[in-house]
């Protein structure tokens, strides 16, 4: 059997995630951060889940996704009503889910060429 490796299509790949660290190509990041398959946005100054707002998100939807993907840590936490109207209201899409989900269905999405946008919520020591 003759084996190719397929490199995905686009720039970013999240190889895992968990409520410390994220695994973005071979980097290993250890702050909250921004993601669609063509960008990275290192540093995204949130904590936990409860301190988004419309301006937090204001981050993620710039980027114009269909879909934002927002991972919140080892579990799965629900922002407040104001950081989820942020995108429900440009009829763009919002599913919150624990950092090691978020990061397969990131894939998932960027694999089917969707323009999906990730923030994750990584907690600091």
């Amino acid at each position: 059997m003759h084996l190719v490796e397929e490199k995905p299509d686009f720039q970013f790949f999240l190889r895992g995630a968990t409520g410390h660290y994220a695994l973005v190509n071979e980097r290993r990041l250890q702050t909250s951060f921004i993601l669609s398959p063509q960008q990275l946005i290192e540093n995204w100054p949130i904590s936990q889940a409860t301190e988004l707002d419309a301006a937090a998100m204001q981050s993620l939807v710039v980027l114009q996704p269909e879909v934002v993907i927002l991972g919140t840590g080892n579990t799965q936490t629900f922002p407040p009503a104001e950081a989820l109207a942020a995108c429900l209201l440009r009829g763009i899409g919002i599913e919150c889910m624990s950092n090691a989900a978020a990061a397969r269905t990131f894939n998932v999405l960027a694999g089917e060429g969707r323009k999906v946008v990730a923030g994750f919520i990584l907690q600091t020591a």
